[in-house]
């Protein structure tokens, strides 16, 4: 998972990392003044900032580590997992220093007292620092899919190459086949009219019957070179999707797949339902060399964002090569099952 997608990415850049050994100073100031300290209070602050920065680093450290299962959780689990790794380097750190202040013949009971404090200063700072982080990385988001999704909006109202072709390929069935030139023509007009509306939500069941019109356009201009297998079930679930969000994957298998096959190649379609939510696989044929790859990322970067949004993050695409085939697999959870994720 890269940083524009993986919300822990921003905790190593410089300005996270200072933030966190400024507040863990600020923090031991805090327990060094507060009014039921006694003795040297310099003392206190000195100890308290051992601790609370040998628990800062470590759990950073921690989670560098385990960046990447980390990563491919939801949102929610992640955040519990990140406050669960603090707990757990919080304890290390107060069994080590019970260690030290058994050496100085501290009294068990305020042993004990020191790490029950420990522990709690750590519950209370890790919870106020999730909501203070899951803040940022929503308003990051939804600022960066605001662009995102302007832009898309743009670019869907001008999509010259698709545009053309199928101007063309209607031109070239006016007088052989007129009815279906009509069809070509009836189809692209629906496409555009949902490119015009901008960035919505409509039913799945309407997405897919408007990639369903963008591969049949494709079929009469590419001909017997596109062989398509449609597995849609008849009954789809009621789950809203971004509109136009399938129909750029579908595009992508064309463009970067099938159009660069000289003797065309083979597309599937399969959309499974399940329990938990839906899932929808498209694979294509790609030419030997596997040049297809690279240029899906645009239509993939795009559905990617669209589908984070809707789902608040509970959605995924995840593309690649698999036996050959260039694979891309979205899984949308069913509306309601906020807890679920792709199993």
């Amino acid at each position: 998972m890269n940083a524009d997608t993986n919300p822990l990415a921003a905790l190593w850049r410089p300005p996270a990392l200072l933030s966190v050994v400024l507040g863990g100073e600020a923090l031991a100031a805090v327990v060094a003044l507060a009014p039921a300290q006694g003795g040297d209070r310099l003392v206190h602050f000195g100890l308290a900032s051992l601790c609370v920065q040998w628990v800062a680093i470590g759990a950073l450290c921690a989670l560098y580590l385990l960046r990447r299962p980390l990563g491919r959780l939801p949102p929610l689990r992640l955040a519990w997992a990140c406050l669960m790794v603090l707990l757990g380097m919080c304890l290390l750190v107060a069994t080590g220093a019970w260690g030290v202040m058994a050496l100085g013949a501290t009294p068990a009971g305020d042993r004990t007292e020191f790490v029950l404090r420990l522990l709690g200063i750590a519950v209370v700072v890790g919870m106020v620092g999730l909501l203070a982080y899951q803040n940022y990385w929503q308003s990051r988001q939804l600022a960066v899919r605001a662009k995102q999704l302007e832009l898309e909006a743009l670019q869907a109202r001008i999509r010259p190459h698709f545009l053309f072709n199928t101007l063309n390929t209607g031109a070239a069935l006016v007088h052989q086949r007129p009815d279906e030139a009509e069809r070509v023509l009836l189809d692209l007009a629906d496409l555009f009219r949902h490119a015009l509306r901008g960035p919505r939500q409509i039913p799945l069941a309407e997405e897919l019957a408007l990639t369903h019109r963008y591969l049949e356009i494709e079929i009469l201009r590419i001909g017997p070179r596109l062989r398509l297998q449609w597995n849609v079930p008849a009954a789809l679930p009621d789950i809203m999707v971004p509109s136009l969000s399938l129909q750029p994957l579908a595009e992508n298998a064309i463009r970067h797949g099938i159009e660069r096959l000289l003797d065309g190649g083979g597309m599937e379609v399969d959309v499974g339902v399940r329990t938990e939510g839906v899932e929808v696989v498209i694979r294509n044929d790609l030419p030997a060399t596997g040049v297809g790859n690279a240029g899906h990322s645009v239509g993939l970067n795009s559905a990617r964002e669209r589908v984070l949004a809707l789902t608040e993050g509970r959605g995924r695409l995840d593309a690649g090569i698999e036996d050959g085939r260039f694979v891309a697999r979205v899984w949308l959870p069913a509306q309601g099952n906020a807890d679920q994720s792709h199993p």
